[in-house]
């Protein structure tokens, strides 16, 4: 196994688990209107000002994991993170450590880039993540709740 920065050559890969993805979370109930695609991992994730970064895991050369991640900070803590925005491994690949192997390089990035701590979402009922990421060593965050706010066709108005 090798993992590697992700690159645009790895769209089509990189679409592929997403859609497995997508197919995964829909099973256990999750109604989004998954959109990413391999286009929209070329647009957004490479160019003048990408909004993430990614690796991906290769077994024999075959893409069959990917990690994809953006930097953050809590002023609260002052502190820098690194955001995971999407962990997948192909479904017959999970359990030989490259989840594991992927979060770990996740780490490092962000360790030498000044970050103290990983931070992601995960999906109520998706078990099966929850308890990997336990396994890990990871905590859940119980005071905070995620929240959005959609600005596409909101109007602003600024008042003196």
């Amino acid at each position: 196994m090798m993992i590697r920065p992700a690159t645009p050559t790895d769209a089509e890969a990189v679409g592929q688990l997403m859609a497995e993805s997508a197919d995964y979370l829909r099973a256990l109930g999750d109604t989004t209107d998954f959109r990413f695609t391999a286009e929209t991992y070329v647009r957004d994730g490479f160019g003048p000002n990408p909004a993430f970064s990614g690796l991906v895991a290769e077994v024999d050369g075959e893409v069959v994991g990917h990690l994809l991640y953006h930097f953050g900070y809590d002023t609260d803590r002052a502190m820098r993170l690194l955001d995971v925005i999407d962990l997948m491994v192909r479904e017959n690949r999970r359990g030989q450590g490259i989840g594991k192997a992927l979060m770990f390089k996740a780490a490092e990035i962000g360790r030498e880039a000044g970050a103290s701590e990983l931070v992601w979402a995960v999906y109520k009922p998706n078990k099966s993540a929850a308890e990997f990421y336990e396994r890990l060593g990871a905590e859940y965050i119980e005071d905070l709740r995620f929240m959005r706010w959609n600005i596409k066709d909101f109007r602003f108005t600024i008042y003196d």
